[in-house]
Protein backbone atom coordinates (compact mmCIF):
# COMPACT_ATOMS: atom_id res chain seq x y z
CA UNK A 1 0.00 0.00 0.00
CA UNK A 2 1.57 3.37 -1.26
CA UNK A 3 1.71 5.64 1.59
CA UNK A 4 -0.26 8.75 1.92
CA UNK A 5 1.12 12.14 0.45
CA UNK A 6 0.81 15.03 3.48
CA UNK A 7 -0.17 18.35 1.77
CA UNK A 8 2.00 21.19 3.35
CA UNK A 9 0.49 24.33 2.92
CA UNK A 10 3.00 26.80 1.18
CA UNK A 11 4.00 30.22 2.70
CA UNK A 12 3.67 33.26 1.43
CA UNK A 13 7.65 33.85 0.94
CA UNK A 14 6.21 37.73 1.13
CA UNK A 15 5.17 37.57 4.36
CA UNK A 16 8.09 35.63 5.60
CA UNK A 17 10.27 38.56 4.46
CA UNK A 18 7.56 40.82 5.81
CA UNK A 19 8.19 39.70 9.34
CA UNK A 20 11.95 39.38 8.93
CA UNK A 21 12.04 42.94 8.26
CA UNK A 22 9.76 44.29 11.15
CA UNK A 23 11.63 41.38 13.44
CA UNK A 24 15.59 43.13 12.34
CA UNK A 25 13.76 46.80 12.90
CA UNK A 26 13.78 46.26 16.53
CA UNK A 27 17.20 45.69 17.50
CA UNK A 28 18.07 48.66 15.23
CA UNK A 29 16.16 51.07 16.59
CA UNK A 30 17.47 49.54 20.62
CA UNK A 31 21.25 49.85 19.12
CA UNK A 32 20.13 54.00 18.09
CA UNK A 33 18.95 54.42 21.57
CA UNK A 34 21.50 52.64 23.05
CA UNK A 35 24.26 54.78 21.50
CA UNK A 36 22.88 58.31 22.21
CA UNK A 37 22.32 57.11 25.91
CA UNK A 38 25.91 56.40 26.36
CA UNK A 39 27.07 59.29 24.26
CA UNK A 40 29.19 57.12 22.26
CA UNK A 41 28.88 58.66 19.12
CA UNK A 42 27.38 62.16 18.44
CA UNK A 43 23.84 62.77 17.17
CA UNK A 44 24.11 61.71 13.13
CA UNK A 45 25.31 58.55 13.51
CA UNK A 46 22.42 58.48 16.36
CA UNK A 47 19.74 59.58 13.54
CA UNK A 48 21.14 57.20 10.44
CA UNK A 49 21.25 54.51 12.86
CA UNK A 50 17.41 55.25 13.78
CA UNK A 51 16.33 56.21 9.89
CA UNK A 52 17.71 53.01 8.85
CA UNK A 53 15.50 51.03 11.69
CA UNK A 54 12.44 53.35 10.80
CA UNK A 55 13.15 52.16 7.08
CA UNK A 56 12.38 48.48 7.99
CA UNK A 57 9.82 48.80 9.99
CA UNK A 58 8.29 50.70 7.05
CA UNK A 59 8.94 47.87 4.79
CA UNK A 60 7.58 45.47 6.83
CA UNK A 61 4.28 46.80 6.63
CA UNK A 62 4.10 47.38 3.35
CA UNK A 63 5.18 44.38 2.87
CA UNK A 64 2.72 42.80 5.21
CA UNK A 65 -0.45 43.88 3.41
CA UNK A 66 0.99 43.13 0.16
CA UNK A 67 1.53 39.39 1.69
CA UNK A 68 -2.17 40.06 2.75
CA UNK A 69 -3.67 40.68 -0.85
CA UNK A 70 -1.66 38.03 -1.94
CA UNK A 71 -2.61 35.52 0.15
CA UNK A 72 -6.29 36.48 -0.34
CA UNK A 73 -6.08 35.60 -3.84
CA UNK A 74 -3.41 32.29 -3.88
CA UNK A 75 -4.53 31.17 -0.28
CA UNK A 76 -1.25 30.36 0.60
CA UNK A 77 -0.36 30.41 4.43
CA UNK A 78 1.25 33.40 6.12
CA UNK A 79 -1.64 35.60 7.18
CA UNK A 80 -0.24 35.49 10.69
CA UNK A 81 3.47 36.91 9.93
CA UNK A 82 2.07 39.05 7.77
CA UNK A 83 -0.28 40.65 10.53
CA UNK A 84 2.64 40.80 13.15
CA UNK A 85 4.75 42.69 10.75
CA UNK A 86 2.26 44.86 10.15
CA UNK A 87 1.74 45.38 14.38
CA UNK A 88 5.50 45.08 15.10
CA UNK A 89 6.38 48.05 11.84
CA UNK A 90 3.08 50.53 13.07
CA UNK A 91 4.15 50.28 16.81
CA UNK A 92 7.63 51.05 15.52
CA UNK A 93 6.53 54.30 13.22
CA UNK A 94 4.14 55.40 15.84
CA UNK A 95 6.74 57.45 18.14
CA UNK A 96 7.79 59.65 15.12
CA UNK A 97 4.28 59.83 13.49
CA UNK A 98 3.86 61.48 16.83
CA UNK A 99 6.60 63.84 16.37
CA UNK A 100 5.96 64.84 13.01
CA UNK A 101 1.96 65.72 14.28
CA UNK A 102 3.20 68.06 16.94
CA UNK A 103 5.91 69.24 14.62
CA UNK A 104 3.32 70.63 12.19
CA UNK A 105 1.73 72.04 15.22
CA UNK A 106 4.30 73.64 16.84
CA UNK A 107 6.91 76.10 15.93
CA UNK A 108 9.91 75.11 15.04
CA UNK A 109 12.66 76.75 17.66
CA UNK A 110 15.03 74.73 19.96
CA UNK A 111 15.47 77.43 22.34
CA UNK A 112 13.73 79.15 25.45
CA UNK A 113 13.94 80.88 28.03
CA UNK A 114 11.93 82.98 30.26
CA UNK A 115 13.99 86.40 30.06
CA UNK A 116 14.91 87.05 26.25
CA UNK A 117 15.86 90.72 26.57
CA UNK A 118 19.00 88.93 28.96
CA UNK A 119 18.52 85.17 28.96
CA UNK A 120 20.67 82.75 31.15
CA UNK A 121 24.00 82.15 29.71
CA UNK A 122 25.65 78.33 29.22
CA UNK A 123 29.11 78.65 30.59
CA UNK A 124 30.35 75.18 31.18
CA UNK A 125 27.33 73.59 29.12
CA UNK A 126 29.04 75.61 26.25
CA UNK A 127 32.75 73.55 26.00
CA UNK A 128 30.87 70.05 25.98
CA UNK A 129 28.99 70.86 22.97
CA UNK A 130 30.65 69.70 19.64
CA UNK A 131 31.76 71.70 16.87
CA UNK A 132 27.84 70.72 14.79
CA UNK A 133 25.72 71.42 17.41
CA UNK A 134 23.77 74.47 17.81
CA UNK A 135 25.17 77.76 18.92
CA UNK A 136 25.11 78.69 22.47
CA UNK A 137 24.12 82.25 22.50
CA UNK A 138 20.07 82.75 22.12
CA UNK A 139 18.91 83.02 19.05
CA UNK A 140 16.97 86.03 19.21
CA UNK A 141 13.25 88.42 19.71
CA UNK A 142 11.72 86.43 16.56
CA UNK A 143 12.52 82.78 18.72
CA UNK A 144 10.97 84.51 21.21
CA UNK A 145 8.05 86.21 19.69
CA UNK A 146 7.32 82.57 18.20
CA UNK A 147 7.54 81.18 21.55
CA UNK A 148 5.57 83.94 23.21
CA UNK A 149 2.90 82.68 20.75
CA UNK A 150 2.50 79.18 21.61
CA UNK A 151 3.43 79.13 25.04
CA UNK A 152 2.82 82.57 26.76
CA UNK A 153 2.57 81.16 30.34
CA UNK A 154 6.24 80.73 29.95
CA UNK A 155 7.62 83.57 32.14
CA UNK A 156 10.48 84.09 35.17
CA UNK A 157 9.46 83.30 39.05
CA UNK A 158 9.24 85.60 41.47
CA UNK A 159 10.08 84.07 44.72
CA UNK A 160 9.03 85.51 48.27
CA UNK A 161 12.14 83.50 49.86
CA UNK A 162 16.15 84.64 49.65
CA UNK A 163 17.87 83.78 46.86
CA UNK A 164 20.02 81.36 48.81
CA UNK A 165 17.04 79.23 50.09
CA UNK A 166 15.32 79.88 46.19
CA UNK A 167 19.15 78.17 44.80
CA UNK A 168 18.42 75.63 47.41
CA UNK A 169 14.75 74.42 46.03
CA UNK A 170 15.95 74.60 42.66
CA UNK A 171 18.77 72.20 42.79
CA UNK A 172 16.70 70.00 44.95
CA UNK A 173 14.23 69.92 42.18
CA UNK A 174 17.05 69.09 39.85
CA UNK A 175 18.37 66.42 42.01
CA UNK A 176 14.83 65.06 41.85
CA UNK A 177 14.40 65.07 37.92
CA UNK A 178 18.30 63.00 38.04
CA UNK A 179 19.44 65.55 35.47
CA UNK A 180 23.41 65.83 35.23
CA UNK A 181 24.40 69.34 37.14
CA UNK A 182 27.55 70.67 34.93
CA UNK A 183 28.15 73.54 37.27
CA UNK A 184 26.14 74.73 40.32
CA UNK A 185 27.30 78.13 42.08
CA UNK A 186 25.14 79.63 45.14
CA UNK A 187 24.65 83.27 45.07
CA UNK A 188 25.67 85.43 47.91
CA UNK A 189 23.22 88.09 49.15
CA UNK A 190 25.91 90.56 50.56
CA UNK A 191 27.30 90.86 46.87
CA UNK A 192 24.04 90.87 45.07
CA UNK A 193 25.76 87.93 42.81
CA UNK A 194 23.82 85.94 41.38
CA UNK A 195 23.51 81.90 41.81
CA UNK A 196 23.86 79.37 38.57
CA UNK A 197 22.76 75.45 38.41
CA UNK A 198 23.50 74.38 35.10
CA UNK A 199 22.68 70.93 34.23
CA UNK A 200 21.82 68.45 31.07
CA UNK A 201 18.56 66.51 30.58
CA UNK A 202 17.49 63.93 28.53
CA UNK A 203 14.53 63.24 26.09
CA UNK A 204 12.82 59.97 28.16
CA UNK A 205 12.78 57.88 25.03
CA UNK A 206 15.68 58.60 22.62
CA UNK A 207 17.70 60.49 25.21
CA UNK A 208 18.97 63.00 23.43
CA UNK A 209 20.68 65.78 25.49
CA UNK A 210 19.15 69.54 26.25
CA UNK A 211 21.25 71.77 28.34
CA UNK A 212 19.83 73.66 31.07
CA UNK A 213 20.29 76.71 32.64
CA UNK A 214 18.81 78.31 35.84
CA UNK A 215 19.54 81.33 37.23
CA UNK A 216 18.86 82.83 40.86
CA UNK A 217 19.33 86.49 41.25
CA UNK A 218 18.77 88.25 44.63
CA UNK A 219 15.88 91.09 43.97
CA UNK A 220 15.70 91.77 47.94
CA UNK A 221 16.59 90.20 51.40
CA UNK A 222 13.59 88.30 51.46
CA UNK A 223 12.98 87.63 47.20
CA UNK A 224 14.41 86.40 44.21
CA UNK A 225 13.60 86.12 40.79
CA UNK A 226 14.59 82.91 38.91
CA UNK A 227 15.02 82.44 34.83
CA UNK A 228 15.45 79.34 33.15
CA UNK A 229 16.36 78.33 29.77
CA UNK A 230 16.39 74.90 27.82
CA UNK A 231 17.98 74.49 24.59
CA UNK A 232 18.55 71.07 22.49
CA UNK A 233 21.64 70.60 20.98
CA UNK A 234 21.34 69.58 17.69
CA UNK A 235 18.30 70.34 15.26
CA UNK A 236 16.30 73.26 14.36
CA UNK A 237 12.96 71.42 15.91
CA UNK A 238 12.07 70.43 19.51
CA UNK A 239 8.85 68.98 18.88
CA UNK A 240 7.98 71.40 22.35
CA UNK A 241 10.20 69.39 25.03
CA UNK A 242 12.77 72.76 25.70
CA UNK A 243 9.16 73.92 26.59
CA UNK A 244 7.42 71.70 28.25
CA UNK A 245 10.52 71.13 30.77
CA UNK A 246 10.59 75.29 31.39
CA UNK A 247 6.84 74.92 32.18
CA UNK A 248 6.88 72.11 34.60
CA UNK A 249 10.53 73.18 35.74
CA UNK A 250 9.20 76.84 36.71
CA UNK A 251 5.91 75.70 38.34
CA UNK A 252 7.78 73.27 40.59
CA UNK A 253 9.79 76.16 41.70
CA UNK A 254 7.20 78.35 42.32
CA UNK A 255 5.27 76.13 44.20
CA UNK A 256 7.84 75.29 46.52
CA UNK A 257 9.22 77.94 47.03
CA UNK A 258 6.82 79.59 48.65
CA UNK A 259 7.07 80.82 52.09
CA UNK A 260 4.34 78.25 53.94
CA UNK A 261 5.78 75.51 52.41
CA UNK A 262 9.39 76.30 52.96
CA UNK A 263 8.42 76.74 56.50
CA UNK A 264 6.61 73.30 56.46
CA UNK A 265 9.82 71.60 55.28
CA UNK A 266 11.85 73.58 57.58
CA UNK A 267 9.91 72.60 60.58
CA UNK A 268 9.52 68.83 59.62
CA UNK A 269 13.41 68.61 58.91
CA UNK A 270 13.62 70.18 62.54
CA UNK A 271 11.41 67.49 64.34
CA UNK A 272 13.53 65.09 61.83
CA UNK A 273 16.75 66.09 63.33
CA UNK A 274 15.49 66.04 67.10
CA UNK A 275 13.58 62.56 66.53
CA UNK A 276 17.58 61.11 65.41
CA UNK A 277 19.04 62.77 68.43
CA UNK A 278 16.59 61.41 70.95
CA UNK A 279 17.17 58.06 69.18
CA UNK A 280 21.22 58.18 69.52
CA UNK A 281 20.79 59.49 73.20
CA UNK A 282 18.98 56.48 73.98
CA UNK A 283 21.63 54.04 72.09
CA UNK A 284 24.01 55.56 74.29
CA UNK A 285 23.20 54.11 77.66
CA UNK A 286 23.14 50.88 76.48
CA UNK A 287 26.65 50.71 74.21
CA UNK A 288 28.33 51.78 77.87
CA UNK A 289 26.65 49.37 79.82
CA UNK A 290 29.47 46.69 80.46
CA UNK A 291 28.99 43.05 79.11
CA UNK A 292 27.54 40.44 80.33
CA UNK A 293 30.47 38.00 81.38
Amino acid sequence: MAPRRQYVQPFSPIAVWARRFAFFSIPVALLAVIVERTGIFEIYPVLATFGAALVLAGLAVLLGFLALIVIWFTGDGGAGRAVIAILLGLMLLAYPGYLGAKAYRLPAIYDITTDPYDPPRFEAVARLRGRDANPVSYPGLATFNQQRRTWPDIEPVDTQVNALTTYDTAMAIVTKHKWRIVDARPPQQATRREGRIEAIAQSPIMGFRDDVVIRVRPTGNASARVDVRSSSRYGFHDFGANASRVTALIDEIDDAASPDKIERAARRAARQAQQKQQQQQQQKPAANQPAKR
